[in-house]
């Protein structure tokens, strides 16, 4: 048999299994759905409650209950108005309000996944994507090994020295069409991408997202002991590259299919539009850094690259705008459940129990011992962040309750804010209320089900680790 029948043969019975598990697969749509109405149900069984604010600070010691109509039959009735002394549970009619309330609110984020899709659709339809990866492929010589290893670093070091993270966006197409192109599934190209931020998210060297809030607020100078977090952040990522490369040994690849590549099919033309990609991935990361682009102007980038590579590729108006709109459809389902998503948080808001949250998970840890209250304050955070999924808004929220309860136990500044850091990460591995996780999982066409269960065991690993290094950092006083 000869090589390419094997591979049309692998390849097929690959694209079976695919179906069969997406059939089996429970759609993400019903799980959010289901969040979302137990969201609802808490808001009736939850008290109400507030804490005072300094902007968007908790000012520590000022949560008060808040006295709260409940009636089971205003459930079918329209959602009563929220008054200043007075809360509501939330209607089914209040909850169908937040889905609209969540797309508007998650809009900058799913127009940016869609565009996203839509510029992936253009260099993919000019063919550009296949053969820049057989070049790719063919410099490590068949390696996929190494090269796993070398992107993940790099990556991986994006994130947690300059909080990148949205920014990878379009890195994540490149990486499912080279595990395609080695005859692994979508979600090993995912994993490698969000692996790689995650890691870096959790040790947090010099990202300025959580840090120029978490550790303001605890007195400490930003960026501070980042040499210890930095051997941290070491352990996740050789964790995180050890984990990938078992799940591509599990799942095996086309060995030789990376030195397939032919040097005469890589046109100027293809040669340019991989460098134009290159070169704006580059300024997109300068930009966002130095300039502090947030989803408008990143959109608007996007769309301006877009038109710069279809004028490029070569397809013509009408096909280059086909492509464009057939990228975007690929990605269009699962950048609605971003709304859905962020219509949890839009719930638990009018129900006004997130506070009531917070201040129950803290209430717990408090006066502990420092190592058994650094492990609580870690996993109030897991727990925090499933409501929370936003890095810099859980650093709001919590850092002003943690930092008191912190010096109550007798738990260093520092690791109190690597607490934070852990547990906000780790979480926002696996929660399908996080807006970038589902932006993400939109643009590789992962579901969030198989995703949890891929990441599951990384998942429960990282958490014992953290633990361990928080215990750690206790001991030596950090």
């Amino acid at each position: 048999m000869s090589v390419g029948k094997q591979h049309t043969i692998e390849a097929t019975h690959s694209a079976v299994k695919a179906v069969k598990k997406e059939r089996d697969t429970m759609n993400p749509i019903i799980i959010l759905l289901g969040i979302l109405l137990l969201a609802m149900a808490m808001t009736y069984v939850v008290d109400s409650g507030s804490y005072q604010r300094d902007g968007k600070l908790v000012v520590p010691n000022t949560y008060q209950v808040i006295e709260k109509n409940i009636a089971i039959e205003d459930i079918f009735h329209q959602q009563a108005a929220q008054q200043e002394n007075l809360a509501h549970p939330v209607s089914f009619s209040g909850v169908l309000m937040s889905i609209p309330e969540g797309l508007e609110r998650g809009a900058g984020l799913i127009f940016m996944v869609l565009i996203i899709g839509g510029l992936f659709g253009i260099l993919t339809k000019a063919g550009t994507i296949d053969l820049g990866l057989e070049r790719l492929l063919s410099l490590v010589n068949g390696n996929i090994y190494i090269l796993v290893i070398s992107l993940m670093t790099v990556l991986s070091a994006g994130s947690t020295f300059l909080g990148l993270a949205s920014e990878y966006l379009l890195v994540i197409p490149l990486m499912v069409a080279m595990a395609n192109r080695l005859g692994m599934s979508h979600i090993i190209g995912f994993a490698i991408v969000c692996v790689s931020v995650k890691a870096g998210y959790l040790a947090s060297v010099t990202n300025p997202l959580p840090l120029t809030i978490a550790q303001p607020l605890l007195g400490l100078q930003i960026f501070s002991g980042a040499s210890i977090r930095f051997m941290y952040y070491m352990v996740f990522l050789i964790i995180g590259i050890i984990f990938v490369l078992v799940m591509i040994k599990r799942e095996g690849h086309v060995r030789d299919a990376e030195i397939s590549f032919n040097a005469d099919k890589l046109s100027t033309r293809h040669t340019a539009l991989l460098i134009t990609l290159a070169a704006g991935i580059s300024f997109l990361v300068y930009a966002s850094t130095e300039w502090h682009w947030k989803h408008h102007a990143l959109s608007a980038y996007y769309i301006g690259l877009s038109i710069v590579l279809a004028a490029m590729s070569g397809l013509g108006a009408n096909a280059a705008a086909d492509a464009f709109v057939s990228g975007m459809k690929k990605v269009l389902m699962a950048s609605f459940l971003i709304g859905v998503a962020t219509a949890v948080a839009v719930t638990l808001e009018k129900g006004q129990i997130l506070d009531t949250i917070v201040y129950s998970l803290m209430s717990i840890i408090d006066d502990k011992g420092a190592t058994v209250s650094a492990i609580g304050m870690f996993i109030s955070q897991l727990l925090l962040d499933f409501l929370i999924p936003s890095t810099s808004g859980q650093a709001a929220v919590s850092m002003p309750i943690l930092g008191p309860i912190g010096q109550l136990s007798g738990v260093p500044p520092q690791t109190t804010v690597l607490a934070f850091l852990f547990g906000n990460g780790i979480t926002n591995m696996l929660t399908p209320t996080s807006g970038t996780l589902l932006a993400y999982l939109a643009t590789a066409r992962v579901s969030w089900s198989q995703w949890a269960k891929f990441i599951l065991p990384l998942w429960a690993i990282y958490i014992v680790v953290a633990m361990i290094l928080l215990a750690i950092s206790v001991s030596i006083g950090f």
